[in-house]
C-alpha cells in the first residue's frame, strides 16, 4: 500500500505562472524547477545551454560571426532559448482539466486560467518565430558568406570562360 495517499498534497502548480515562467525565464530552466524541483535533468540542461550559449554569441559578435567555437557554442544556447518559448506554448495551451491531472493531482483548488496564459502564449510565438527565423538568416547569410569567397578564388584561378560558339 503507498504511503503517497495518506500524505499531504504537493504544492499547487499554477498554469499560468508555468507559462510565464517559461517565457521569462525559461532559458535558465526556470519553469523547469518550478514544476520538477532542483533535481531535474532538463532544468539543468537549460541553465547550462544557456551558459554556453551566452560566450558563444559574444564571441561571434566580436569576431564577426567569423569563429568556429562561437557557433558550436550558440547552438546550444539557441536550442535553450527556442525551446522556452516552445514550452510556454504548450503549457499555455493545455486544458485546465489535464494541466490539474498532471500537476495538481489530489489538490481542492482547480486552475482556471484566463487572458493572460492566452498573452503569454500569444508573445512566446511571436518573439519565438521571430528569434528562429531571425537565427536562420543570420546563420545562412554567415554561410553564403563564407562561400563567396571560395566561388571568387575559384572564378580567378580558372580564368574567364569561353565565349558561346554560336
Amino acid at each position: 500500500m503507498s504511503t503517497r495517499a495518506f500524505s499531504t498534497p504537493t504544492r499547487f502548480r499554477s498554469k499560468t505562472l508555468t507559462a510565464l515562467l517559461a517565457f521569462l525565464f525559461g532559458s535558465v530552466g526556470a519553469h523547469r524547477f518550478y514544476l520538477y524541483g532542483w533535481r531535474d535533468v532538463f532544468g539543468w540542461a537549460h541553465l547550462i545551454g544557456t551558459a554556453l550559449g551566452i560566450p558563444g554569441a559574444l564571441l561571434l559578435v566580436a569576431s564577426e560571426r567569423a569563429s568556429t567555437l562561437g557557433w558550436v557554442l550558440v547552438v546550444p544556447g539557441a536550442a535553450s532559448v527556442l525551446a522556452a518559448f516552445l514550452a510556454a506554448i504548450v503549457y499555455g495551451l493545455r486544458p485546465d482539466q489535464k494541466w490539474d491531472a498532471q500537476f495538481n493531482a489530489g489538490h481542492v483548488a482547480q486552475s482556471q486560467s484566463g487572458w493572460g496564459v492566452i498573452f503569454v502564449v500569444i508573445f512566446s510565438l511571436l518573439i519565438g518565430a521571430f528569434l528562429l527565423m531571425s537565427g536562420l538568416a543570420v546563420s545562412f547569410q554567415s554561410y553564403f558568406e563564407s562561400q563567396s569567397g571560395v566561388v571568387n578564388s575559384l572564378s580567378q584561378s580558372e580564368g574567364a570562360c569561353p565565349a558561346a560558339i554560336g
